[in-house]
């Protein structure tokens, strides 16, 4: 019997490869049979029945009645959607281990687009990371095992096993001419989801890098802005970050909204259509935003972006998110077995969705460097033959002392240089986007001058 009211929601993050379920796709089952009438319901009952008699009594090997409809029920939930699955008791019991935040895997989460096994996002710091994974990667095979066919949580098991022990993808990679073949090391993953960092030349504006949706990402943030009042500019970062848990993209939302509906969830049922609406209290209505976005953010990253967009509250850099918004809830069956099922669709705060639709950035800017050209040779007043000499000497006075007074705390800021919370001009110019997010929310920031 199944126990509706010890459901589970399962949303983002249960996508995470190095956990277990993984989440993302594009291909949904969007029904358009008419219901079915009670005769209907009858017959196709009466002839589910029959051919499980007529396997047990007529296939070649001797098959057992439960594995049997464990199978059919397998097959039954996958091509409902790719979301949607029926767990047995083991598959149960490991959907215990992805929520526990540190796990044993590649650190990666992939969806299925377009019939093929895509890479939603590699995790930042875990080994397909290091390995070079990439998003929009398409896996070929696992070891030896070709990916066509087969389904997500096949794949995860595949892919997971003890740590420090290696596997072998073979992927596809967008202009490249031939399949890439990456060797990677399970690990043990441990996941920072929020990264706080400062630039090198502007303290004032906050860099807030979220990896992931976890139990903590509120707190962290809330955390970051406490310690850092004097922000007048917030980067939110939430490239390759796959989802998460949904209590935590309202409530990152609410901290910069302070009324309306984050986001919505419809269904077929009632209890299903449900709003997550904003609240006043806490609220930063007025420091200028810009959320970058890319292929790999997904789910509860895209109803953070979504919502910040149709609100008006952020300027969204970047490249179009995943597409990834439908509403899964664990049902149990007994005590050891359950269902995964999709229920519901998830709905922007202007109503739009994201499921196969995806976010689309304000302003399109495309991963990569920034080339650095040489200043073009032009002459200077002081070129001249009739400069101001006096005027001039002075300007050079007031240089040679800021310069001798700055000497020691640059070497003192050598090392500050080298911080992990600090972002140098060299790693902005080494990202385009990274640096087209600071222009932008520059000039927030200056026509937010004189408002309250």
């Amino acid at each position: 019997m199944i126990k509706k009211s010890k459901r589970l929601i399962a949303f983002g993050l249960f996508s995470t490869v190095a956990a277990a379920y993984l989440f993302g796709s594009f291909a949904e089952a969007k029904s358009t049979a008419v219901k079915s009438t009670a005769k209907e319901k009858l017959e196709a009952y009466i002839k589910f029945t029959q051919i499980l008699n007529i396997i047990e009594n007529q296939y070649v090997d001797d098959v057992n009645t439960t594995a049997l409809v464990d199978k059919a029920l397998k097959g039954l939930l996958t091509n409902l959607d790719a979301h949607s699955t029926y767990m047995d008791a083991k598959d149960y019991k490991d959907l215990t281990v992805q929520t526990k935040g540190e796990f044993g895997g590649l650190g990666i989460s992939v969806g299925m687009k377009d019939g093929a096994l895509t890479v939603i996002a590699p995790l930042d710091g875990t080994p397909a990371f290091h390995a070079g994974v990439k998003a929009g990667d398409i896996i070929l095979k696992i070891d030896d095992r070709a990916t066509i066919g087969m389904n997500i949580d096949d794949a995860v098991k595949l892919m997971r096993g003890k740590p420090k022990t290696d596997i072998v993808l073979t992927i596809i990679r967008k202009n490249e001419p031939k399949p890439l073949t990456l060797k990677i090391t399970r690990d043990i993953i441990k996941i920072q989801s929020v990264y706080t960092k400062t630039l090198q030349t502007d303290e004032e504006i906050l860099y807030l890098g979220i990896t992931s949706f976890d139990q903590k990402v509120v707190e962290d943030v809330t955390k970051a802005l406490k310690e850092h009042p004097k922000t007048k500019g917030i980067i939110l970062d939430l490239r390759n970050n796959p989802g998460g848990l949904l209590d935590q993209a309202v409530g990152l939302v609410d901290l910069f909204v302070d009324k309306g509906t984050i986001v919505s969830q419809k269904g077929k049922t009632k209890e299903e259509n449900i709003t997550f609406d904003a609240h006043a209290e806490n609220t930063d209505k007025t420091t200028p935003i810009v959320t970058i976005v890319n292929g790999g953010s997904a789910s509860a990253s895209e109803i953070v972006s979504g919502a910040l967009q149709d609100f008006n509250r952020s300027v969204v850099i970047g490249e179009k998110t995943f597409g990834k918004g439908s509403v899964q809830i664990v049902l149990p069956i007994g005590k050891e077995e359950a269902l995964k099922l999709t229920v519901a669709r998830y709905y922007l705060p202007s109503g739009r969705t994201i499921q196969a639709e995806g976010v689309a950035p304000d302003i399109i800017i495309h991963s990569g460097k920034i080339e650095q050209e040489d200043d073009l040779v032009l002459l200077k007043e002081k070129e001249l033959s009739k400069h101001l000499t006096r005027e001039l000497e002075k300007i050079e006075t007031v240089k040679k002392t800021k310069n001798d007074t700055n000497t020691t705390s640059s070497e003192n800021n050598e090392t500050k240089i080298t911080d992990k919370t600090i972002i140098t001009e060299e790693q902005l110019y080494n990202d385009a986007q990274l640096k087209s997010s600071i222009d932008i929310l520059k000039a927030l920031i200056i026509t937010n001058k004189g408002k309250k």
